[in-house]
């Protein structure tokens, strides 16, 4: 479907407990507007009331930050065709109604809806996505949460460690993060090598690096 023919324009801002649906038409008055858990049934009563405003999935263009999860799969489900468009520049279409910083889920739905009615060049088409490529994208996020988490962790014993036993010597302190995270020394390091005492070396777990000004 070219760009012409779209009669209705949607925007749905995301969150993490609601969203909030706004339907637009082709002069960007208003159709409706409402919120929706982020639930099962709640994305089905959204997919629902979009479709008894517009009729047709395929005559509304469906603008949305985020190009994945439950809200854009049960769209594209029912046909919609949906836009997604990179924060730094719907910032920019948001200044055209507020300058104020506050968040109001609202206007930001008016604001996708109206920007995917005026700029869709700003916007990219969502398309349906290749299976292994989803599984790798959830691996990928795993893999990054997992890491995030193994950061925090050895930074906290890192901390305890110090702050319990302060004349605790730097060199064990640093080897003994490393075994707590399981990483294997450097070639010619143990626990007894001055090099474990070298400034700007990295060498606890996640990227901790342990320097002198540290």
């Amino acid at each position: 479907m070219n760009e012409q023919s779209f009669v209705w324009f949607i925007g749905i801002d995301w969150g993490s407990e609601k969203h909030q649906g706004c339907v637009i038409d082709q002069q960007g008055d208003i159709a409706g507007e409402r919120s929706f858990a982020h639930s099962g049934a709640g994305l089905a009563e959204l997919s629902d009331w979009l479709l008894s405003i517009v009729g047709a999935a395929n005559a509304a263009a469906v603008a949305i930050e985020v190009p994945h999860g439950p809200v854009v799969d049960s769209l594209i489900d029912r046909g919609f065709a949906v836009h997604t468009i990179n924060p730094k520049q719907l910032d920019r279409l948001r200044d055209r109604f507020s300058v104020a910083g506050a968040k109001d889920d609202r206007r930001d739905g008016y604001v996708l809806a109206d920007g995917v009615r005026t700029d869709r060049r700003l916007f990219r088409r969502v398309s349906v996505t290749d299976p292994r490529i989803i599984e790798l994208r959830a691996w990928s996020r795993l893999a990054e949460e997992l890491t995030e988490e193994r950061v925090r962790l050895s930074n906290r014993v890192h901390h305890e460690l110090w702050r319990y036993f302060p004349l605790y010597p730097r060199r064990r302190l640093v080897w003994t993060c490393r075994r707590l995270a399981g990483r294997a020394d450097p070639p010619g390091v143990t626990m007894f090598s001055p090099a474990l005492e070298a400034p700007k070396l990295d060498v606890c777990p996640g990227g901790l690096v342990t320097t002198d000004a540290q």
